[in-house]
Formats: C-alpha cells, sequence, structure tokens
C-alpha cells in the first residue's frame, strides 16, 4: 500500500507522522504486512519535507504520488491550491490510477469540493472532502474531529486511516457536506473565541482578575471547549498560532460568500468577518485566533492578562 501526503504545514506535517508512526506499529490501515508499504510527501517547504523524510516518508512529485499511490490525502490552505495540485500541469490527476480516492481534509467551499469530485469521478476516481476540527493540538495528538461528504464506499475506505488520524470521523453527506460542516464549525468556534474576548476584556475594564472571572465561570453554562482552549492563552498572552487568523479569515470569508449564494442571513458571521480584516489591517494574521481579542482591548483601550 502506497499513500500519498500533499501539504505539510502546521497540521499536515503532525498528521503525515502519525500515518508513518501506525505503519511502524503495524495500524490498521497499513496491514501486517508492511513489505511495500511507503508514504510519499509533497510540499513547497523542503525543510518541512526533510523532516517527514527523516521519520520514514518519500519525498515524490504530484504526478508521481498520483501514479504510484492508491490513497491519496490533501491538506492545503484554500481551494484554488487544492485544484491546482490536483489538476494543473503535472498534477495528481494528470497520472492518477483508476480507483484512486484522494481525499481532501483541507478547509474549502462545498463548490470547490464538489468540482473535484465530478472531475475526478470522470477520471475513475474518487474524491472525499474531509476536513477537520482541532487545531495543531488535535493534528498532534490525533485527535481530530473529521466531517466527511462523499460517497459511503469511499469514506468506508478511508476509515481506518481517518482512525488514525483523529477521535471521530462521521459521514455527514454527499459530496460537499463535509465542507458545510466545517464552514459550521468555524462559525461557531470564531464567534465563540470573539464573545469571549469581548466579555474577558468587560471583566478587565471593570476592574476584575480575568484569570478568576475565567475559573468562575467554566463549570457553568457558559463553559465550553472553545473557553477552556482560548481564555487561558489570551491571559497568557500566548498567541502563537495553532489555528492562525489567516486561515480562519479565509474560513470566515468561504461561510460569508455560500450563506449569500445560498440567501441565508448571517450578521453575527458577516460582523466577524469585519473583526477579522481588521485584525489583517493591523497585522496579526500570522497570531492564533485567540488573538481576535486584540480587537475588542483596542476598542476599550485595555489588555486581559493575568495580574
Amino acid at each position: 500500500m502506497k499513500v500519498g501526503f500533499i501539504g505539510l504545514g502546521i497540521m499536515g506535517r503532525p498528521m503525515a507522522k502519525n500515518l508513518l508512526k501506525a505503519r511502524a506499529e503495524s495500524g490498521s490501515a497499513w496491514g501486517k504486512d508492511q513489505a511495500g508499504s511507503e508514504l510519499l510527501v509533497s510540499d513547497l517547504n523542503k525543510e518541512a519535507v526533510a523532516d517527514v523524510v527523516a521519520a520514514g516518508a518519500r519525498e515524490a512529485t504530484y504526478a508521481e504520488i498520483g501514479a504510484e499511490c492508491s490513497i491519496i490525502i490533501t491538506m492545503v490552505p484554500n481551494g484554488k491550491i487544492v485544484q491546482e495540485i490536483l489538476f494543473g500541469p503535472g498534477g495528481v490527476a494528470s497520472s492518477i490510477r483508476k480507483g484512486a480516492l484522494v481525499c481532501d481534509m483541507s478547509s474549502v467551499t462545498p463548490v470547490e469540493s464538489k468540482q473535484c469530485y465530478d472531475r475526478l469521478k470522470e477520471m475513475g476516481a474518487g474524491f472525499l472532502d474531509a476536513p477537520v476540527s482541532g487545531g495543531e493540538p488535535g493534528a498532534v495528538n490525533a485527535a481530530l474531529a473529521i466531517m466527511c461528504g462523499g460517497d459511503e464506499k469511499d469514506f468506508e475506505t478511508m476509515k481506518p486511516w481517518f482512525d488514525i488520524l483523529g477521535k471521530s470521523a462521521l459521514l455527514i453527506g454527499p459530496s460537499g457536506s463535509g465542507s458545510t460542516a466545517k464552514l459550521a464549525n468555524q462559525m461557531i468556534v470564531n464567534n465563540t473565541i470573539a464573545v469571549v474576548s469581548e466579555a474577558l476584556v468587560f471583566a478587565v475594564k471593570a476592574g476584575a482578575d480575568p484569570e478568576k472571572v475565567y475559573k468562575a465561570i467554566r463549570g457553568g453554562l457558559a463553559g465550553s471547549a472553545v473557553l477552556d482552549a482560548k481564555a487561558p492563552m489570551i491571559i497568557r498572552r500566548d498567541f502563537k498560532p495553532g489555528g492562525p487568523i489567516r486561515i480562519n479569515h479565509k474560513d470566515i470569508s468561504n461561510c460569508v460568500s455560500t450563506a449569500h449564494a445560498l440567501d441565508v442571513p448571517i450578521p453575527y458571521t458577516a460582523q466577524l468577518y469585519e473583526i477579522l480584516q481588521t485584525l489583517k489591517i493591523h497585522g496579526h494574521m500570522n497570531d492564533d485566533h485567540g488573538g481576535i481579542v486584540q480587537y475588542f482591548e483596542n476598542l476599550a483601550d485595555v489588555e486581559v492578562r493575568k495580574k
């Protein structure tokens, strides 16, 4: 079995390493017989490639991955890059074998996912949109939540690999459904971070200790995974990206454009986009999305930090 993995960024690199770890441990997806099994990888960042190759992978071109691999995973920043990797000159589709399965785990629009599905189906190959939630910690710890769109048979083919990469995987529906679920996820996560940020800024402006406020409310109805993940980071002023604002800015832009195409008003998320756009202008695109708090801090002229 040969598997291709394209995109070794914040998320992709640890995901690829988890596949290699499972192979070394005779993970169920790889099977017991490891003879001839390989992970072929590609990324524009040669340092990332060298790191994963040192862990046991082999570097390959897109066309080589298409020709040699039965399973091909992509994990890249946006849908335009996915399309170029698959269908550009020398892309995966230029050499893909019939019966191969492409699994795109990037965050893209449902329309982009359906386009990939239709084009690959004409070539006799399968396609799943399978974006993830969990950020860098989830990728490192193989604890991602994976939401899928596509054919059930392709989902069943990928399920053993999903079991290596994450803690849960669910087939939502036909092609594009996974990307739809991810956009809904991003609306909830980023709007929640914004509300948490606004509340902590309010607490500090009123003279309260933000850490004690967080500890007081986390056990009640206001408690959430987002609160527990981001409030401590905000209070520590730790904006090292696990989920950078630039990626979430792109995702929220996709939410707004997709909702407009469907005639669905999304006033909270539209306002959130403008918040992220302001942070972009002020140079915060590489901060973790916990850095959304800086927008509200600027409005109130206070800083949330541990006393």
